[in-house]
């Protein structure tokens, strides 16, 4: 396979992640929804970091019956780069988490997606050479069609507590990207680092879901009834499983800039799934939850993004590092012997 065509396979299957991670938003909404009659008046931040817990908790003992047999050759490398992406991404989890309630989730939706620029402006001032036209022309299309797409309203914007904690969570993911980015970590197993990735943000997470916590019997309430445990599922095996693993093992045969403008694709696939999700998911787990009208903001703002992407995706690529695709995640025959 050449290398464009390598990149085209990896920008698909990036485009792919971003789409098992949108699926999370409409399927987290409907479980607040069904969790409120069970927990009538619980706090709302227990509610969304016990669900991050369990999806990534979940998740990380997936991964260890999945690639028990590799876990014994798990490399300082590759314990490194998985604490490294937890804790990245579990802050920045937290900070938007926060963020979101102090500011308007159209603000949050703009804010959270200013990686774009932040993942070019790094590479300009690391390496001193100002983005090509082209990066630059992409990610403005990128952050117009953002803001187009959520609505965002320039006049009513102020720098208060939710728009700086919502910006923190935006480099908080930059550094994330980043640091999945990084040569020295070529060639770790994706299984192996992954694992160690979910176990962080699990743990990370905990402390914040035992300070909210009203009563001990509330985490078995939360999930106690069939739908919300499938909603749960959902989440580990799509949005986690699926999302993350892609993301791991295809985002270092791209650059970090156009992985970042690919992730910006979120809120259009988000906006999609809304036109027709909710009403099913409603009538499965019991509650009211209406699907939401097709829009000018979804057709011109979804273009926006998908030119954008376009666009760099089939230019040559940047002057910025793109290593070897790291080991995929492969379960060795019974009785063979751990790397």
């Amino acid at each position: 396979m050449t290398p464009r065509a390598r990149r085209l396979e990896a920008a698909a299957m990036l485009l792919l992640a971003t789409a098992c991670w949108s699926l999370s938003f409409p399927v987290m909404k409907a479980m607040t929804l069904a969790q409120q009659d069970l927990l009538p008046g619980v706090n709302s931040w227990f509610v969304s970091s016990l669900c991050v817990f369990y999806r990534f908790a979940l998740a990380a003992l997936g991964m260890m019956l999945l690639t028990a047999p590799k876990l014994r050759g798990l490399t300082r490398k590759e314990i490194a780069q998985g604490v490294g992406l937890g804790l990245f991404g579990s802050a920045g989890l937290v900070f938007q988490m926060d963020g979101l309630a102090y500011t308007a989730a159209s603000t949050s939706a703009f804010l959270t997606q200013f990686y774009c620029l932040l993942i070019p402006l790094w590479f300009a001032v690391r390496h001193r050479r100002l983005p090509s036209p082209r990066v630059l022309l992409c990610c403005l299309a990128v952050l117009i069609g953002v803001a187009v797409l959520s609505g965002f309203d320039w006049r009513r914007f102020h720098l208060g507590r939710g728009e700086i904690e919502t910006l923190v969570g935006s480099v908080l993911f930059t550094g994330q990207i980043l640091w999945l980015q990084r040569p020295r970590y070529a060639g770790n197993d994706v299984g192996r680092f992954t694992c160690v990735m979910f176990a962080v943000m699990a743990l990370c997470m905990t402390p914040v879901t035992l300070a909210t916590t009203r009563s001990a019997g509330d985490w078995v309430t939360a999930f106690s009834t069939g739908p919300l445990l499938t909603f749960l599922g959902v989440l580990v095996v799509v949005c986690t499983f699926g999302g993350y693993l892609l993301m791991n093992h295809w985002q270092p045969v791209v650059s970090a800039t156009q992985a970042g403008l690919i992730y910006c694709a979120e809120p259009v696939f988000v906006s999609l799934l809304v036109l027709f999700l909710p009403g099913l998911l409603g009538v499965f787990a019991g509650v009211t939850y209406a699907n939401e009208q097709l829009t000018w903001r979804l057709l011109l703002g979804g273009g926006l993004i998908t030119a954008a992407n376009v666009l760099l995706t089939l230019a040559p690529p940047p002057a910025e590092h793109t290593v070897q695709a790291p080991v995929p995640p492969t379960v060795p025959a019974a009785g063979s012997a751990a790397d």
